[in-house]
């Protein structure tokens, strides 16, 4: 049986739900739904209640206690032998039935599966989101051909299937409450661990675009993050082969040009960020902008000692 497992603050899933519990109706390998209510408003706890029944139970934490914790609570109250994580701001591309039997004829034939993410084919009627779409497009929008070329490169749990008997033994690091990278170091521990991942193409359509200034912020966090783990983990290789920025930032120390870089962004971060906040944003100059700050990170955090412990 496959339990369906959606973490969520403070985002309208009321549409998401609906359609997932009618694909429950039709598919019957899957057997309830658990929304994970991490520390929302009284007003959206109160939507997420309204939706519970018999196949469909609400997870209520009073406070945020992370995207790594309330994965884990989520797994562990789940009675599925397998799981599935799908982001709350996401968007069924046909039917829920569809989707939901999408999975089944790979259960059994690896122990993690990735259906992927997709995009809306037209930009965000907000210019200001437009540099998350573009992102995202470029970025995440990638078929599962080329996924399974590097299968643990740049994994995610935004649209993902794990065993549960495998997700219990790695699980999310709870150690991890700033944003970012939570998915890194556990695609980074299941390929140390041996554990292949598939990739297929059973999208979800990433809906919840953030704003420009929204999602810079969102970086900043999330590269200050990626640069304390590449400090903690104990395999520097094996964590660099599982994210793309650090394999560019490798190229660039070879080069002895991390510095410069660095340079380059303490110069320049507001100009860029101004161009990155605009309706023409450009993904060369955020591609700049995002390894520039990293280099900049790891300038301050080489400074510190910091033991492995991951």
């Amino acid at each position: 049986m496959i339990s369906i497992l959606i973490p969520v603050k403070d985002y309208d899933i009321v549409a998401l739900v609906h359609s997932m519990r009618d694909g429950l109706e039709r598919v019957p390998e899957y057997c309830e739904i658990i929304i994970g209510d991490n520390g929302s408003s009284n007003d959206f706890r109160s939507k997420y209640l309204q939706l519970e029944s018999p196949n469909v139970r609400v997870i209520v934490s009073e406070k945020n206690i992370g995207r790594a914790a309330i994965r884990n609570k989520l797994a562990l109250e789940a009675k599925g032998d397998w799981l599935l994580f799908i982001d709350a701001d996401t968007m069924i591309k046909g039917t829920a039935e569809s989707y939901l039997s999408g999975w089944l004829p790979m259960i059994n034939t690896a122990r993690v599966i990735c259906g992927g993410i997709s995009y809306n084919d037209s930009p965000p009627g907000d210019p200001d989101k437009i540099l998350r779409w573009k992102f995202g497009r470029k970025n995440e929008q990638i078929k599962a051909t080329e996924r399974n070329k590097s299968p643990h490169l740049g994994f995610t749990t935004f649209n993902v299937m794990i065993e549960k008997s495998v997700f219990s033994k790695i699980r999310f690091n709870e150690e991890l409450k700033q944003y970012g990278h939570e998915d890194t170091l556990l695609g980074y521990q299941l390929k140390k661990a041996g554990i292949n991942i598939l990739h297929i193409d059973n999208t979800l359509i990433h809906e919840g675009l953030e704003t420009n200034r929204i999602f810079i912020d969102k970086t900043k966090r999330s590269i200050e993050n990626l640069s304390h783990l590449y400090d903690k983990v104990t395999d520097k290789r094996v964590f660099t082969s599982c994210v793309p920025l650090l394999r560019t930032y490798n190229r660039l120390n070879r080069l002895h040009l991390t510095r410069i870089l660095a340079g380059v962004y303490i110069n320049y971060r507001d100009r860029m960020e101004i161009k990155l906040d605009s309706s023409d944003a450009s993904l060369l100059l955020f591609a700049l902008y995002r390894i520039s700050l990293f280099c900049t990170y790891r300038e301050i955090h080489r400074r510190r000692n910091i033991i492995p412990i991951f």
